[in-house]
């Protein structure tokens, strides 16, 4: 008995998808509501899960086929799966796979008949006991994520892994996320190395399920060379080896970076999560003067390619280094979004005083009640959800020749993070209270510091608020997050001349900036949502009494 898998329905007005791609392959095993392919609309990006449990017997459409609401694109049938993505799950072996598994030791097939070797796992190691072995793959990382760069490498071959323990990072365009092991066991073998470009599905590392290391590290060689006794290990190796003593050995392009200016880890302090090195502090290092051979090496080793119209000796001050995928991303919707929007900026100034004075009275109560302390993000965010509710242009967004207005408030905070920015959402913040928004805002921020922020802690968003005056700006015009409509910039608090009343008055003034589009809202509209902001955050009790 089979089960179809067919396309969903898709939303209002969409009527048909594209097969952005599948997840698995014939043959594979699935569980019911496991992310088994991926529908690309006009609008959004969908994953189809598994209507049922079993094998995917059949796959109809294509990647890159449009197919209909309600067309069938795969089916699924009864049992285990064979678990290699073969279309027919009772092949033998070819001899080539019988000659590579004897020679690697990973569990030569010899006479073994397929349904041995599959109730073994697949692969055993030639000196196990013959547990099962698990592939760990890359993970599904949401909406239009299809690969990744290997980070952080955080085992090797041999090692003994926990349930859960973090094996690798993997780094995507929109985050950065550590693959947790599936099983307990050793690490029979590492697919990849770091700085490696891998797809989702692509084979990271297998696992030998309840074995014991046995400390040799030996049962599948891993891709890295291995060291004679005699030789001097590389400055890599020994910054690593150093690093690891700390804490997390360093990013792969500080890694880079301190080979080429031939820094050791004790020379360069980490600011990462477990005191990992990044690059920026490697640079900070070099900047400070730490000693470096750089300038020992042949010129045409480090020199940056020259540009028309560069001085000679400028070229060898010069660094070029790769742009993350995150930063490329940013990079590409922050001009896309100045490109395709109508975008103008429209200010104002708050006076600060009464939320200042709200906030000091009640904080320390605020505190030992709700467990987290009382900021202005709690006020801020509950401010623009009084605004949004009146306005709601502002939180809407285009989409072809219609918009969309969203009856719900999905908060942005833009974070900057030693990775580039990011922007984690509060959900439905509407529906929260303040305590509730600064426990969600801290969790967040926390995720984001430890590179822990997951693609849905980062989707749905329908507003967004930026805070440069933690950095000390006083005036900014921020760039929208496309698709949406507006953005809030806060800025530094500063004490400033008012007049009030007829008298010169000092007052902790704020800039407040709203960034919009044009093609959606109306400039009545921007300057009377910024003035709603502005009134609640000058009378909280507005907030409280929902005015």
């Amino acid at each position: 008995m089979s089960t179809e898998i067919k396309v969903p329905t898709l939303g209002e007005s969409v009527s048909e998808a594209t097969i952005g791609q599948w997840f698995k392959k014939v043959g594979d095993r699935v569980e019911l509501d496991e992310t088994i392919a991926e529908l690309e609309t006009d609008k959004v990006t969908v994953e189809v899960p598994a209507p049922a449990a079993g094998i995917l017997q059949e796959i109809v459409a294509k990647e890159g086929e449009t197919v209909e609401v309600g067309a069938l694109i795969g089916t699924l049938g009864e049992g285990e799966g064979s678990g290699d993505g073969s279309s027919n799950a009772t092949e033998k072996p070819s001899q080539a796979a019988k000659s590579e598994a004897a020679s690697s030791g990973s569990g030569g097939y010899g006479d073994e008949s397929e349904s041995d070797r599959q109730a073994s796992g697949g692969a055993k190691d030639g000196g196990s006991s013959g547990g099962k072995m698990t592939e760990v793959n890359v993970p599904s990382a949401g909406e239009s994520v299809t690969e990744a760069t290997v980070g952080s490498i955080f085992k090797k071959v041999g090692d003994r892994v926990e349930t859960d323990e973090a094996l690798l990072e993997l780094e995507t365009d929109k985050a950065a996320q550590e693959v947790p092991s599936p099983v307990a066991g050793v690490i029979r073998e590492i697919a990849v190395s770091e700085g490696d470009e891998v797809k989702v599905g692509a084979l990271l590392l297998k696992i030998e399920e309840g074995a014991s290391s046995d400390g040799s590290g030996a049962a599948v060689a891993n891709r890295a060379p291995e060291t004679s006794k005699d030789q001097e290990a590389p400055v890599t190796a020994r910054s690593e080896q150093k690093a690891t003593e700390a804490g997390r050995p360093p990013a792969p392009s500080a890694r880079k970076l301190m080979e080429e200016r031939n820094l050791t880890a004790d020379q360069v302090s980490g600011s990462g999560r477990d005191g990992q090195i990044l690059k920026g502090d490697v640079l900070d290092a070099v900047s400070r003067g730490a000693p470096s051979s750089a300038q020992e090496k042949p010129a045409a080793s480090n020199e940056a390619p020259k540009r028309a119209g560069a001085q000679p000796d400028d070229a060898g001050r010069e660094e070029r280094v790769k742009m993350t995928r995150l930063r490329q991303t940013i990079a590409k919707r922050l001009k896309s979004a100045q490109d395709t929007a109508a975008m103008l900026t429209t200010f104002n100034e708050v006076d600060m005083t009464a939320t200042m004075e709200m906030r000091k009275k009640y904080k320390d109560l605020f505190e030992k009640k709700h467990g987290v302390k009382l900021g202005f993000m709690g006020f801020f965010t509950k401010a623009v959800c009084h605004a949004l509710k009146e306005i709601p242009a502002v939180n809407a967004e285009i989409d072809g020749n219609e918009i969309v207005y969203k009856n719900f408030c999905n908060i942005g905070m833009a974070v900057g993070t030693d990775k580039g920015l990011v922007v984690p959402v509060i959900r439905d913040a509407d529906q929260m209270t303040i305590a509730e928004v600064e426990k969600e805002l801290g969790r967040l921020a926390r995720s984001a510091r430890d590179g822990k922020l997951g693609v849905s802690d980062m989707q749905g968003g329908t507003f967004t608020i930026t805070n440069g005056g933690v950095y000390g700006s006083l005036m900014s015009t921020p760039i929208l997050n496309a698709p949406q409509s507006g953005i809030l910039g806060m800025h530094k608090i500063q004490e400033r001349p008012m007049a009030i009343g007829g008298e010169v008055k000092i007052r902790p003034m704020m800039y407040l900036a709203l960034s919009y589009d044009h093609r959606i809202v109306d400039g009545k509209e921007a300057v009377t949502f910024l003035v709603r902001v502005k009134d609640s955050l000058e009378d909280p009790e507005r907030l409280i009494l929902d005015l």
